[in-house]
């Protein structure tokens, strides 16, 4: 059921879940009753490249206060800010939402919104992505999309996407920063990713424990021997290659700063949804994180758009009113 003409099934059943669920009005949802999550990798390895998993759960991602830089105009139902956070020492701006009302006892759910490659000269806190934010955000969720550092007004300069861990940091700091925040329930939060953003939210779910489910779009998502060999080879991409040999001279190099190697240990269930028409990321990438997460036991939905670009343009509402439903399941409503 991966296919436009053959998920209407899907789409209705998912309309009349949040019709009866109460989710097109902000609605205090019953809490979970579990524990709240710790922050915390899955396993105990050995730190080695900066890039590589090990190293990446082996840092600390402290975040801290948010604090509240400017109030924006209101959304249908919730409020948005310009917040900042801390990230390795740097101030990270980031778009913020907060739902009308008052939040149940242990707090709104939360989704970590990861945008895609903006040029970092371009990058405008409150710029696109306004309707995908939107839609999270009137159906009862915190949201928080952070400005990568040299992005908008972020301290730092820009990193290189693939070849820096620096992106994934600021959002794992963000990720710890709002699950501070007292209105926030750190135990339900899910995390939405497109493009490059998709490969960071990827990386995130291998790095930490707390993410409870992860949807990603058009996600640069292939492991760094596909992406090498098949996508692109950049700079970056050469000088390792003079460092540490090719996949095929270094295959455990190579395997070590792939989130692909470690899908056994994802913090939750993945909504993938590709366009088929895609020019940017080539569908196959999502396909393939498909079969690989199932492969290595773990839950995983694939939609593909028939036709459609790298944004899903053409079916951007039918694709977040699937997004928004499975993080109903896998993030609001877990107990």
């Amino acid at each position: 059921m991966s296919r436009p003409k053959l998920v209407w099934f899907w789409i209705a059943t998912c309309c009349l879940t949040l019709i009866f669920s109460g989710c097109l009005a902000n609605t205090n949802t019953p809490p979970p009753t579990a524990a709240v999550l710790l922050d915390e990798p899955p396993g105990g390895e050995t730190a080695s490249h900066p890039l590589s998993v090990p190293a990446m759960r082996a840092a600390a991602y402290p975040g801290s206060d948010l604090v509240f830089e400017q109030e924006l105009e209101d959304g249908i139902n919730y409020d948005r800010y310009i917040v900042s956070y801390l990230s390795e020492g740097l101030k990270i701006y980031a778009l913020f939402t907060l739902p009308w009302g008052d939040p149940p006892p242990t707090g709104f759910p939360v989704v970590v919104f990861n945008h895609g490659y903006i040029p970092p000269t371009e990058y405008r806190t409150t710029e696109r992505y306004v309707a995908y934010v939107d839609a999270f955000a009137r159906n009862g969720y915190i949201v928080i999309k952070s400005d990568y550092r040299g992005h908008g007004s972020s301290q730092g300069s820009p990193a290189s996407a693939y070849g820096s861990s620096a992106y994934t940091t600021d959002v794992l700091n963000a990720l710890a920063s709002v699950r501070r925040y007292p209105a926030a329930d750190p135990n339900r939060v899910g995390m939405w990713g497109h493009s490059m953003g998709g490969y960071i939210t990827l990386r995130a779910m291998v790095a930490r424990q707390s993410i409870r489910a992860g949807v990603i779009w058009a996600g640069v998502v292939d492991s760094y021997r596909d992406m090498l060999t098949t996508w692109f080879r950049r700079s970056w991409g050469q000088e390792m290659f003079a460092q540490y040999g090719s996949p095929d001279e270094n295959p455990a190099f190579w395997d070590s700063i792939s989130a692909n190697s470690y899908l056994s240990e994802l913090s939750g269930p993945v909504q993938i949804h590709h366009g088929t028409g895609d020019a940017t990321v080539p569908v196959g990438m999502s396909i393939r994180l498909d079969e690989q997460i199932r492969a290595a036991g773990g839950m995983s939905e694939l939609f593909l758009w028939e036709g459609d670009d790298h944004n899903i343009a053409a079916y951007r509402d039918d694709a977040l009113l699937l997004s928004v439903a499975y993080f109903h399941v896998h993030v609001r409503d877990v107990q």
